[in-house]
């Protein structure tokens, strides 16, 4: 194991630690309804062309270009060809066929006269301006040709990749499944939204902030909640509900107090705990139990999803197959002062402002409490463990929360 002064776990090593838990999300065939999002296993080659066959890009009259020499003219519709027509006469000379926008051109037509260029007649048309031959005309393969790879192997499919899927016929997609994550939320002074208060009991939030940060990351996340702070309970509640998840992911109970149930729970049981080079977010665990991937944060808050952004975000997309499991990161100029503690990499909560040049304010103090401040900041302001203090201008990396 990689460690640094003070026998600290590195970041980089913990996050390793995790993502190879975790490893490689198995392939599985979804409707391309239910694939945003997701990552593109195997490549794409077009089974048919795009257009399929030539197709007017117009609503107007399919005509043969070299009849329309001499214009205004009139000229007779022979046969009207909505979009879906599965077969449609020839076009014969001196005739024009009316043509929505889609349908196929019909044989002998080499070009689409617009109806704004035109009386709009149905059975004769004044034509008012020529076109050349292949005006207003999407030939056949102009987009895609039959045999070409279209999406490569580990595309993010976005909207536009699955109305491509969708276009050439694909009902379904072979992609990385999402992982399934268990988030446990412990502590016997944790109570539910809308119950009173008890004196030292306080509300609820890291489940529903871990479980929000698993599905925004792409995973599907089941919330257990108010597991008390009993080892042998806490077994319990766990132990029939692990199958078909991927990870276990705790909060609170890791740190070197009393009544510490997570570290309890699990020491022994194939989970290590460390304390990881990092504030917020020290006390780390992780391994497995029960053939199941665990990753344990720390209780407070801010230390909670700090912990997931730094370390447990980058494994969950890791195992989706994401080719860049970061979220983007820039240089910036700080607007204010920092210190930091030495040895460990502090993760400082921030609002970036592209607009003044690219700089960055700190938003709330260090404190692994201040949830608020994490609420509205955009980002996370980097300060290397070798860093105690940075002086307004100081040049920072931030990594965005969105």
């Amino acid at each position: 194991m990689v460690v640094v002064s003070n026998s600290l776990t590195s970041v980089a090593d913990h996050r390793e630690r995790i993502t190879g838990l975790l490893g490689v999300l198995p392939v599985v065939s979804l409707p391309v309804v239910d694939c945003l999002g997701l990552v593109l296993a195997q490549d794409l080659v077009a089974p048919i062309a795009l257009p399929p066959f030539d197709n007017s890009a117009m609503d107007g009259y399919a005509v043969r270009a070299a009849d329309l020499a001499s214009v205004p003219v009139v000229l007779p519709v022979a046969d009207d060809i909505p979009a879906g027509r599965t077969a449609s006469a020839p076009l014969e000379p001196g005739a024009v066929h009316r043509i929505m926008t889609g349908a196929p051109l019909p044989a002998g037509a080499d070009a689409v006269v617009q109806v704004e260029w035109t009386d709009g007649g149905t059975s004769s048309v004044r034509i008012d301006r020529a076109v050349p031959a292949g005006a207003n005309v999407r030939r056949a393969a102009d987009d895609v040709a039959v045999g070409t790879t279209v999406l490569r192997a580990g595309t993010v499919l976005g909207p536009a990749q699955l109305g491509l899927a969708a276009a050439l016929g694909f009902g379904a997609l072979p992609v990385r499944r999402r992982p399934r994550v268990l988030v446990l939320s412990t502590g016997s002074e944790l109570v539910g939204p809308g119950e009173p208060l008890e004196p030292g009991q306080i509300y609820e939030s890291n489940g529903v902030m871990l479980a929000a940060a698993v599905r925004e990351a792409g995973g599907e996340a089941e919330l257990l909640r108010f597991v008390p702070d009993d080892v042998a309970e806490f077994h319990a509640a766990i132990g029939p509900r692990l199958a078909g998840f991927d990870l276990l992911l705790t909060s609170g109970g890791v740190s070197a107090g009393a009544y510490e149930v997570v570290k309890d729970a699990f020491t022994g049981r194939g989970v290590e705990f460390t304390k990881v080079a990092m504030q917020p977010g020290g006390p780390q665990g992780a391994g497995r139990y029960q053939g199941v991937a665990v990753a344990t944060l720390p209780g407070n808050p801010v230390s909670a999803q700090v912990s997931f952004e730094v370390l447990v975000r980058p494994a969950l997309r890791a195992a989706m197959g994401f080719p860049d499991v970061e979220r983007r990161s820039v240089r910036a100029r700080l607007t204010s002062p920092l210190t930091s503690p030495a040895g460990r990499t502090q993760f400082r909560r921030g609002k970036y402002d592209p607009e003044s040049g690219r700089v960055v304010t700190p938003v709330g103090g260090p404190g692994s409490h201040l949830l608020s401040a994490l609420a509205i900041s955009d980002c996370l302001i980097e300060v290397p463990e070798d860093v105690t203090e940075l002086a307004a201008g100081a040049e920072v990396v931030v990594r965005f929360l969105h």
